[in-house]
């Protein structure tokens, strides 16, 4: 099993994701920035790693990937700031992609968004706009790093219960544009452990395929 670095990992999300990834049979290192938060990762089963990835640069985030054999970012400044978004969704991303290539770490997992691009259609004036810039342009580095990547495109994010089961885009018509954490969280096991994802932007909602059936004919 693999040694894996979740970025943003007191994330909701990422809390998730942690349990789920230590029954796997991983060991995961949660990147925190409050180290209030270390029992909660503890408590997941995960090992806390108190790191600043705002304002660490990109040796300090190599040391800290040393060794690993999986970085999943699941980090996000939480809009309001424009300002923070670029620092933290772009700048910071960037700088972890840049990191895990420095220290040799090959697989590299990047929770995004639905429809995330360069063509996003986010007006400037909108609150979104910083966040779908961000995004765009980590996304673009990524692809364009020789890392074996996979980009998750999840649709708007809800606190239900997880079902197991999504819908990989094109999206029938009529499906609707949201998605659990929960099962978010479950993308992420499955996108580490399934070769078929590598190289591959993965847009979904949830549905009716078993994730890892979904995932797997992408």
């Amino acid at each position: 099993m693999a040694e894996v670095v979740i970025i943003g990992g007191h994330g909701k999300v990422a809390l998730l994701a942690l349990p789920l990834l230590v029954e796997a049979g991983h060991t995961v290192t949660a990147v925190i920035r409050n180290p209030a938060h270390a029992p909660d990762i503890e408590a997941a089963g995960a090992i806390p790693l108190v790191l600043d990835v705002e304002h660490a640069t990109q040796d300090e985030l190599a040391a800290a990937f040393a060794g690993r054999d999986a970085i999943v970012w699941s980090a996000g400044a939480g809009g309001g700031d424009p300002r923070r978004t670029y620092a933290v969704d772009r700048d910071a991303a960037v700088r972890s992609i840049d990191a895990a290539a420095q220290a040799g770490v090959r697989r590299y997992v990047m929770v995004s968004y639905l429809c995330a691009g360069p063509d996003h259609g986010v007006p400037e004036g909108d609150s979104f706009h910083a966040y779908a810039e961000a995004k765009a342009a980590a996304d673009a580095h990524l692809r364009a790093s020789g890392l074996d990547w996979t980009i998750l495109g999840p649709a708007a994010l809800t606190l239900e219960e997880p079902t197991g089961h999504i819908d990989v885009a094109p999206l029938r018509e009529g499906a609707e544009r949201k998605v659990s954490r929960a099962n978010v969280a479950r993308t992420i096991v499955a996108a580490l452990d399934l070769d078929e994802t590598i190289g591959r932007t993965i847009e979904y909602v949830d549905g009716t395929s078993r994730i890892r059936e979904a995932l797997a004919r992408v």
